[in-house]
């Protein structure tokens, strides 16, 4: 199993240049483990991008559509209180906004419910930075992007 944040998500639901790197990856391993908030941050990901056109109606329907059927399949973290207290000092020691710091500690928090490091998979530098720094390994490797 692998945590996906938000980032890497979004283009298995639209066609970006990650698209087949991140389809890729997930026939690798089809678990996906994310927080309970990665579907709002994907469909707000989705709304912007129909509202500026770069989406016209259909692809927006589609990736919509998309969205709830790859949310039906994976598993959230909802625990709102605990990934609360992890998030709130990961912002002291790393330079995130605070649904970065939320997405990683639902994963730092996974990983010790499971009692080992899970895969952090992330499109966004600053946050796989941090996850590395928090002794996740990341997926893809920042110097592959």
């Amino acid at each position: 199993m692998r945590y996906w944040d938000a980032s890497a998500v979004v283009p298995l639901l639209v066609a970006e240049a990650e698209t087949e790197p991140m389809r890729a990856l997930l026939a690798e391993d089809t678990r996906i483990a994310t927080w309970i908030w990665t579907s709002v941050e994907i469909r707000s990901a989705i709304e912007r991008r129909a509202r500026s056109g770069a989406l016209d109606r259909a692809d927006r329907r589609a990736a919509l559509a998309g969205l709830d059927e790859l949310a039906s399949t994976w598993d959230e973290v909802d625990d709102a209180r605990a990934v609360r207290r992890l998030a709130e000092p990961l912002l002291a020691r790393h330079p995130l906004r605070a649904a970065d710091a939320a997405q990683l500690a639902a994963a730092l928090l996974i990983s010790r419910e499971l009692g080992s490091n899970i895969t952090f998979v992330c499109l966004d530098d600053r946050l796989s930075d941090a996850a590395e720094r928090e002794s996740l390994a990341v997926e893809p490797a920042p110097a592959s992007r």
